[in-house]
């Protein structure tokens, strides 16, 4: 399986923050924003990612993150002209996919919650049809919104529904079949001129096709979208960071705890860290082996 991760948006809700850099790449506490999405991709079990971003921070998410051979996986890029809605990712990466089953991520969602990994795990198997994640919201009508029978089924998606036929938003999170390009060229642009993700989920909907894993009490979903979610999201991971001594999204250390690269590998990226605590954190890691 191939990973999408789309970093194209202009942020500007986050102006004057991010108008001289991505906002994908402003911090979330102690790293980037997105090694968030990184790590989720990571721990599904994909190595070969694709970044979509535009033309005016494409050198700087290679600047961060380079080729990806540094923590043994592969890093390419890609450029979204004008964004025209998260389903036109597939079409810019057809040439990518090729024949694999993709997930996409956001660039601005973070995930974390007990269990998750062993989840991702499991979808990131999944070769037929598409599976989504169902987060329950306090403010449903921001969101494509999930419709369940009494079997806990879904059985209807909208976008940003005036009236909600429930609280579980569909999260920023997706996998999907090789169908996903041929679908995505069917797809019409909505009154908003964009190519709807909503519309595409529809598609698996009606031919019985779609999963959606609910992530309940317990996982945690932010959208760093806003200065208020962003700083919500650096508070939490603060938090968690202390109280467990471990760190959220490291996406150095994921690589490691997956086997990705070695001892000596995680030890020489630590010293590009060696003054601060990211680097001593690395080290550690090395040394409690």
């Amino acid at each position: 399986m191939k990973g999408i991760i789309l970093a194209a948006g202009a942020g500007s809700r986050l102006y004057p923050a991010s108008l001289p850099i991505s906002k994908i790449l402003l911090p979330v506490y102690d790293k980037p924003m997105i090694y968030y999405p990184i790590t989720t991709l990571l721990l599904a079990g994909i190595r070969d990612i694709l970044i979509i971003t535009n033309p005016y921070d494409i050198d700087n998410f290679k600047k961060v993150l380079g080729d990806g051979s540094q923590i043994g996986v592969k890093f390419s890029y890609a450029v979204q002209e004008v964004p025209k809605g998260i389903a036109e990712s597939f079409l810019i990466a057809e040439d990518f996919i090729q024949n694999s089953p993709v997930a996409l991520i956001l660039g601005d969602n973070i995930f974390h919650g007990f269990g998750f990994s062993s989840m991702l795990k499991e979808v990131g198997t999944r070769t037929h049809g598409a599976t989504v994640f169902g987060y329950q919201v306090q403010d449903p009508e921001r969101f494509g919104v999930v419709e369940f029978d009494k079997n806990n089924k879904a059985i209807s998606i909208e976008e940003k529904p005036a009236r909600p036929k429930s609280n579980y938003a569909v999260t920023g999170l997706y996998f999907y079949d090789n169908n996903v390009v041929k679908y995505a060229k069917t797809l019409k642009p909505s009154a908003r001129g964009e190519l709807e993700i909503t519309d595409l989920n529809k598609i698996y909907l009606e031919k019985n096709e779609l999963k959606v894993e609910i992530l309940g009490r317990g996982f945690a979903w932010l959208d760093t979208g806003t200065f208020e979610s962003l700083l919500q999201a650096s508070n939490f991971v603060q938090s968690m960071e202390i109280n467990t001594g471990m760190k959220i999204a490291s996406i150095e250390e994921v690589a490691y705890r997956m086997g990705y690269i070695d001892n000596k590998k995680l030890l020489d990226i630590s010293k590009k860290y060696k003054n601060n605590g990211y680097g001593k954190y690395l080290e550690k890691i090395v040394n409690t082996v």
